[in-house]
């Protein structure tokens, strides 16, 4: 993926004296107070702007907040806690600064935060003359919101079609190279785990990298439909019946370039959805029909280790069993330490992975940890990002 990186201009001294627009991902939780319940996001972004300061840059950054109504201004839509919170992590004063779209002051060496984004008139249609003034603003504009490179909205995509130059942030840029290590060039075998409850919201998913990848590891609800595929009865398990032919031809696309998506052998059952539910370990060929399947059994889970350690590439979406439940999270935990231990390089995304992730504190043993949930996804489906295309076409 050829485009401009923001640390290369940096290096040079291109960015020097330089207004540098950057759009940033600060869209952080907040409790009813408008407190920051949890800063990940904009511990993230401080690289890029300390980067842009650092260089000498008029640094502004802009970010969306929720979903607030265009041209409606409310408190709870401000950037405020967020300009707080990046002030404490920069040991510096944060200015937010609102209406900016017609022009903002801002001196080299110095840091201001724009209000919501979302709040510009035509922001999310990206609309020419909302992104024509958006352009103006700056000399350089960053994107380094990965979270958002999936919408073609004013400040992701408007911008960098106008400003003078459009470059990848520090941490966008380390997306798109993961993404080309892991998808575009990967290291073989390349084994990919997609679970999740529904087969229908990552069907194209699946369908994507049953051209690509030598292994297929599917879980949670996907995996129940897919047993239903392979002729295995699941009881009342959670399962979309009216997918089993789509499950099957990706069965009989994978097993056509001699790939497999291996089929559960075993299983983890229980008669309730209930973390005190009792567990018991089946074989997958006597589930009954009042069982609940909530993981994949001790020997599935074996199994699917040693093709993850084998691995030269995993991409991981998605944990293989109700991990919340202690009962039922050996398959997410088996599948998680296989990963750490693989010396292959491993890309993961998607919430409920981040969460396996952490609570089996595997963080440093993960090749890359994807911050965009939305947008992981459809780079899985083998889609091209907007924010990659336009960056990649005005770097051409």
């Amino acid at each position: 993926m050829k485009f401009i990186r923001f640390s290369d201009l940096c290096a040079n001294g291109q960015a020097k004296g330089k207004r540098v627009f950057i759009r940033a991902d600060l869209n952080v939780p907040q409790d009813d107070a408008g407190n920051i319940t949890e800063d990940t996001r904009i511990r993230a972004s401080v690289p890029a702007i300390q980067m842009a300061l650092d260089a000498g840059a008029a640094v502004m950054v802009t970010s969306h907040l929720g979903r607030p109504t265009e041209g409606e201004f409310k408190p709870e839509d401000s950037l405020a806690p967020v300009a707080k919170r990046l002030g404490e992590l920069l040991g510096r004063e944060v200015r937010l600064v609102a209406n900016w779209v017609d022009g903002v002051e801002v001196a080299p060496g110095e840091l201001v935060l724009l209000e919501n984004c979302r709040l510009n008139v035509g922001e999310k249609k990206n609309k020419p003359e909302l992104a024509a003034k958006l352009g103006q603003l700056c000399d350089i504009f960053v994107h380094d919101a990965f979270g958002t490179a999936h919408r073609a909205e004013g400040t992701t995509y408007g911008i960098a079609e106008t400003a003078p130059i459009a470059t990848a942030g520090p941490l966008l840029a380390a997306e798109m190279d993961a993404i080309s290590k892991a998808l575009a060039n990967p290291k073989r075998p390349l084994v990919a785990i997609v679970a999740g409850s529904k087969v229908s919201t990552k069907l194209t998913i699946l369908q994507s990298l049953s051209n690509n990848v030598d292994g297929l590891i599917v879980g949670g609800g996907i995996a129940n439909t897919f047993m239903l595929a392979a002729g295995l009865k699941i009881g009342k398990s959670l399962a979309e019946p009216d997918l089993v032919g789509e499950a099957k031809a990706v069965i009989e696309a994978m097993k056509a370039r001699g790939a497999e998506v291996p089929i559960p052998e075993d299983v983890v059952c229980a008669k309730a959805f209930a973390a005190d539910a009792q567990a018991t370990v089946k074989a997958a060929t006597e589930v009954a029909d009042d069982d609940l399947i909530l993981d994949i059994g001790p020997k599935t889970a074996a199994k699917l280790a040693e093709k993850l350690k084998a691995a030269g590439t995993i991409v991981w979406n998605g944990p293989v069993g109700v991990f919340e439940f202690a009962a039922f999270e050996n398959g997410t935990k088996v599948i998680a330490q296989a990963i750490a231990e693989s010396s292959a390089f491993s890309i993961a995304g998607g919430g409920d992975t981040l969460a396996a992730i952490a609570k089996y504190g595997i963080e440093k043993d993960v090749g890359y940890i994807s911050t965009g949930g939305g947008a992981f996804l459809e780079v899985l489906e083998g889609k091209t990002l907007p924010a990659f295309e336009i960056l990649a076409k005005r770097a051409g």
